[in-house]
């Protein structure tokens, strides 16, 4: 049986090695026929759905820090920004979680950390966070490794907070990922509060990485924008 989709998470992490801050939290969403990224999750894992359809997610925010009060902190590395690309999963345990096809981050030693530990699809980028009053603009331009120079521009405008229906619920009550993990699947849990939801205005979107990805260039506006000012989360150890 697949897990339900709760706005509080119905598995709590014990022992969790790893804490951060996820901040100033963008959510953009496409809509796509379920068949149509199958091919980009791991063995064991199938596109999550909700109402027929699966969900392309692009999602811009700040790490703010690695650790702290909340876990190990890693030294030299601070606050930087990320912009991940991602997709929605569920497994044969009925698990749900995300599939990350991209993580651009600002900084280099976090980068090559989750490549080698987690097998993540990590990128180093220039990228910059600039808020000017409920305005916020993200940008990010690829650095290592490619495609080189692949970018990203996305500009909000910040609303009242909102209540989570179904939907918002889908695409953010997620309490673990996917990852392949030397020729299996494994499931990394985390935990967090439920997430803090605002309108969102988008305002500018000239965006590369989901393209460069292998998704395509996603057609039209996304249909769902939400803010979040952001949540603590929690990672346990890998399940399989």
């Amino acid at each position: 049986m697949t897990e339900p989709v709760t706005p509080l998470t119905p598995r709590p992490v014990g022992f969790a090695p790893v804490g951060q801050w996820w901040r100033d939290v963008t959510f953009l969403h496409w809509a796509v026929p379920p068949q149509e990224v199958a091919g980009f999750l791991p063995a064991g894992t199938r596109p999550d759905v909700l109402d027929g359809v699966t969900y392309i997610g692009l999602v811009p925010f700040r790490m703010h820090p690695i650790g702290g009060r909340v876990g190990p902190r890693l030294p030299y590395v601070g606050t930087f920004c990320e912009t991940n690309v991602r997709l929605y999963s569920v497994d044969t345990a009925g698990r749900r979680g995300v599939v990350f096809l991209s993580l651009d981050a600002s900084r280099l030693v976090p980068v090559l950390g989750a490549q080698t530990s987690a097998r993540l699809p990590y990128k180093w980028s220039s990228m910059r966070l600039v808020r000017e009053d409920d305005v916020l603009t993200y940008t990010c331009r690829r650095i290592w490794p490619g495609p080189r120079g692949a970018s990203s521009r996305v500009v909000v405008r910040t609303g009242k907070p909102v209540k989570a229906g179904d939907l918002e619920r889908f695409l953010t009550a997620r309490w673990g990922l996917h990852v392949a993990w030397h020729g299996r699947t494994i499931y990394l849990p985390n935990d967090h509060p439920e997430w803090p939801l605002h309108e969102a205005e988008l305002l500018e979107l000239d965006d590369g990485l989901v393209a460069a990805a292998g998704l395509g260039q996603p057609v039209g506006p996304p249909v769902s924008v939400l803010h979040s000012p952001g949540v603590p989360v929690r990672f346990g150890v890998p399940l399989t």
